[in-house]
């Protein structure tokens, strides 16, 4: 299958690789030309503009970094809605507001063009795997159509959600919970450090119990070690708490957490680590911001 594919960042360039290990023909684009030239060295056609990637093939992919870009890439000029043609499949793997996946799906069903949202978890590491966690909304017979040969190829899993936005809904809900786990981790270990025990033997003592968590295992070795070199930016993860905040106001949902955990993952951007892995909670802690 010939498979346009729409921003080469930290996560869409090791899931545009793995599409191609699995056989498919990949036309891809990117505002980054390097990037583009990495994925053509791998095989992937060039295209110049989001446009021509949608007119040269029947399923588009979108991964990017927010609302607007995603917008931008669908609905403007040289976007994809300029180039594809009836019965394109637009599947936006970004991390958006579930409202702003509706207002782009209404503007592809005028042009009969068919989207699921189907936003991703586990990071680059799981991109690089390509075992990430998919959660997908849209209508679930086009969700069916492309589960096996096109979602897991590039994750070990792909849940179907609900109605267009709902896959957005989860991917929030999933923000929200991690970013409080690793909250609370980086405060259970900045307690027990404080306390004289060593954080690796507490994470050994617990690991196996009902703290034990996928969050636990992946962060607790940074923290420790006080590697921070990113796998998930806390920049992305301020741009997902945000819509998760925008959206908990629309709907009527109280999220007192969410609105603490920005406030942590702000002081540590206003103090320049925003580029680190957002695991550098840790340092709101230790004092380093």
């Amino acid at each position: 299958m010939n498979i346009g594919f729409i921003g080469l960042g930290i996560m869409g360039k090791p899931m545009a690789k793995n599409l191609i290990k699995a056989g498919h023909e990949l036309t891809v684009y990117d505002i980054v030309p390097e990037n583009i030239v990495e994925l053509e060295q791998n095989g992937a056609i060039r295209a110049s503009s989001s446009a021509e990637a949608a007119r040269k093939c029947t399923t588009v992919i979108t991964m990017l970094p927010n609302s607007p870009h995603v917008k931008s890439a669908v609905l403007g000029g040289n976007g994809v809605l300029e180039g594809a043609g009836e019965g394109t499949l637009l599947i936006d793997m970004s991390s958006i507001a579930p409202a702003a996946s509706q207002e782009v799906a209404a503007a592809c069903a005028q042009k009969n063009v068919r989207m699921l949202d189907a936003p991703v978890s586990g990071g680059e590491p799981k991109a690089i795997d390509g075992t990430l966690s998919i959660m997908a909304g849209g209508d679930k017979a086009v969700f069916e159509s492309v589960k096996d040969d096109i979602l897991l190829k590039m994750g070990s899993s792909a849940v179907y959600c609900g109605p267009i936005g709902a896959g957005n809904t989860v991917k929030l809900a999933n923000q929200i919970i991690v970013a409080a786990n690793i909250a609370a981790l980086a405060e259970a270990l900045t307690l027990s450090k404080k306390a004289g025990v060593d954080p690796q033997v507490v994470i050994e003592a617990i690991s196996g119990g009902l703290a034990g968590s996928a969050v636990m295992n992946a962060k607790a070795p940074m923290m420790i070690k006080g590697n921070f070199k990113p796998g998930f930016r806390i920049a992305l993860h301020i741009k997902d708490l945000a819509n998760a905040l925008d959206t908990g106001h629309e709907v009527g949902a109280p999220l007192p957490l969410t609105a603490q955990l920005m406030e942590m993952m702000q002081t540590l951007r206003a103090d320049g680590f925003d580029q680190d892995d957002h695991s550098a909670l840790a340092r709101f802690y230790t004092g380093e911001h």
